[in-house]
């Protein structure tokens, strides 16, 4: 074990193997944890992009164990992971609120922890994420927040777009924006079914309650 980790040090400047060793604490309940000394070295890579900045990440945490069982797809999922939330032309408040909408829809515990204190940092008023979580159209959204909810939630309910609900979102959000909309819920969409595969529920924090949705 001591060989293998002065060989990573070597190879990676410790990057990597600062990583590694903070795995976190706990494995998911049906993936287990991903021992240092099996990674494939495609797992490997996924390590490293996990600990690269802007990224604060571990292989062991959230969706990222269960990507690891692929890691081919995982390192292209990373590379989408980045896009629609630091590259994507949709403002922080906006890109965590539609992550916070694809939460509530997959009633997807994790994820609305992870991610509520960055729509918080982001400029999303908290109400608004109460209204959310207890499954109401929430009050006091921005003009913006307001057709990004509308365009979601119809495509999630409707499974079609009003033209009026478009007309709103591109005048919001422009034709780019509207389709950023649409990778970063379909991105978040693919996150849940990974973390309700692996029934991750992320710790406790402040967050509003994310109640059962009546279908």
């Amino acid at each position: 074990m001591v060989r293998l980790a002065r060989v990573l040090r070597n190879a990676a400047g410790g990057v990597l193997l600062a990583g590694l060793l903070g795995f976190g604490a706990r494995a998911e309940d049906r993936f287990s944890e991903l021992r240092l000394d099996q990674l494939t070295s495609e797992q490997q890579t996924m390590a490293k992009m996990l600990t690269t900045p802007p990224r604060n990440n571990q292989i062991n945490t959230g969706p990222f164990n269960a990507y690891a069982r692929s890691p081919a797809l995982g390192i292209l999922l990373l590379q989408v992971s980045d896009f629609v939330r630091f590259n994507s032309s949709l403002p922080p408040r906006l890109s965590e609120f539609a992550i916070m909408i694809a939460a509530r829809q997959w009633s997807q515990l994790y994820e609305w922890r992870a991610h509520y204190p960055l729509a918080i940092k982001g400029g999303l008023d908290r109400q608004v994420l109460v209204d959310l979580g207890a499954g109401n159209r929430p009050q006091g959204m921005k003009d913006d927040e307001a057709a990004l909810y509308d365009y979601c939630t119809e495509l999630y309910r409707d499974r079609n777009v009003s033209d009026a609900t478009f007309k709103a979102a591109v005048t919001h959000f422009g034709e780019r924006g509207v389709m950023d909309v649409i990778g970063v819920i379909g991105y978040y969409d693919l996150v849940s079914m990974a973390l309700i595969t692996q029934k991750a529920t992320g710790k406790p924090g402040d967050e509003p309650p994310l109640l059962p949705l009546t279908r």
